[in-house]
């Protein structure tokens, strides 16, 4: 392995059916008012709601619901939750959701204690400031209702702004934005709907590629990744049939956490220029994450593939189980690439940017909005970045 790293990671994880069962005693250790976060009320019908609140009274805790967080949480949403924060002093903020709840509820850990004077969004997202040293960032539980996005594990938040047609990560160098602690049952993913399952899924296995095709060394993250994206495409397999396939989703969620956790990052410079791509195609039509990264990852691949061949070969080994037999490793590369867009298609994963919404005359204006990244195997021109889009549609 090549590079110099440190490997940190706080959050303590509590899996499996019982895993609710700890909630109370994990509230115990932080002061009396938590800040409830959820989205659209899902919570409510499926029962997740009543347990999260029977071990909120267990704890002797005084509760503050901020409820309607969005798919793509916004700036706006940033600002309100914010207000509840500041009003009521709370002591943990709690979020109850997928990545979005845990992103929002983490941009609300690291804003609300801000000066009055001090904008977070243009802090944190446009400048990509760190808290100071001594901001009083409020801790970050959750329990996890979606998988996807590995934000039950990590320092990232993902904030969109429509006026400015920006969707930006930032991912805290700052360990006390991780969250303290995550509950996860796997069986309070059984009643998300297939499109967002899905979804979840190729945004599990997009946030080990990022990581994957880079660098070329022998690296063990990366056979730490092959190991992952295998056991992923079983269980997506799996779950698709059946979607309340306990070892199945328990593994999809499982994938999930230690797909960005920053584990598999360890030694690899990575790229995540399809994540710029699909949040710039998001932030001008607000379409679910995972789909907008499933419409541009295969042009993406394609186009920058000449550049990392070898390690894009491996993948169809390794992945995807593509014998080498007879092909050139080009071919063996390509190859590989057609396995994943035949898994793509088998469980469902959006094909093209216009199924989103996207049009042609949207294009230059999302290329605008689309970061470049320099860690992969080719650093696009904005040129080839319309070339992507185009192919995407």
């Amino acid at each position: 392995m090549l590079g110099n790293f440190t490997y940190h990671n706080p959050t303590k994880l509590i899996f499996g059916k019982d895993a609710m069962e700890a909630l109370a005693a994990e509230l115990a250790a932080y002061g009396p008012t938590v800040q409830l976060v959820y989205g659209g009320g899902s919570i409510k019908r499926n029962g997740i709601y009543d347990q999260v609140v029977a071990a909120l009274a267990a704890a002797g805790k005084t509760v503050v619901e901020d409820a309607g967080v969005m798919p793509n949480p916004t700036v706006e949403k940033l600002y309100e939750g914010v207000a509840i924060a500041r009003e009521n002093h709370v002591d943990l903020i709690l979020a109850v959701g997928g990545g979005s709840c845990i992103d929002y509820a983490k941009g609300l850990a690291v804003s609300a204690n801000l000066p009055a004077d001090v904008d977070p969004w243009q802090k944190y997202w446009v400048d990509f400031d760190e808290p100071a040293a001594d901001l009083d960032v409020i801790p970050v539980g959750s329990v996890l209702t979606m998988v996807g996005t590995g934000s039950e594990m990590n320092c990232g938040s993902v904030i969109t702004n429509h006026e400015a047609k920006m969707k930006v990560g930032h991912v805290f160098a700052d360990e006390r934005v991780f969250p303290r602690f995550a509950v996860l049952n796997p069986e309070f993913t059984y009643s998300l709907p297939t499109y967002q399952m899905v979804a979840g899924i190729f945004d599990i296995m997009n946030h080990i590629t990022e990581q994957y095709f880079s660098g070329t060394d022998d690296n063990t993250s990366d056979y730490l990744s092959e190991g992952l994206m295998r056991s992923l495409v079983v269980a997506s397999r799996a779950a698709v049939a059946n979607p309340e396939d306990y070892e199945a989703r328990s593994n999809i969620m499982w994938c999930a956490t230690w797909a960005l956790n920053t584990l598999v990052a360890c030694g690899k410079s990575t790229d995540w220029e399809v994540h710029m791509l699909g949040q710039a195609v998001g932030a001008h039509t607000d379409a679910t994450h995972g789909m907008t990264l499933a419409a541009v990852a295969l042009p993406y691949y394609r186009l920058v593939m000449p550049y990392g061949v070898e390690k894009f070969a491996r993948f169809a080994t390794n992945v995807w189980g593509v014998s080498p037999e007879g092909r050139t490793t080009e071919e063996l590369a390509a190859a590989g690439l057609d396995a994943m867009e035949a898994w793509m298609r088998e469980i469902g994963c959006v094909m093209s940017i216009s199924e989103l919404g996207a049009t042609e005359d949207m294009i230059e204006a999302i290329a605008d909005s689309t970061l470049v990244m320099q860690g992969g195997y080719h650093v696009l021109t904005r040129d080839e970045i319309i070339q992507v889009l185009h192919a995407s549609l």
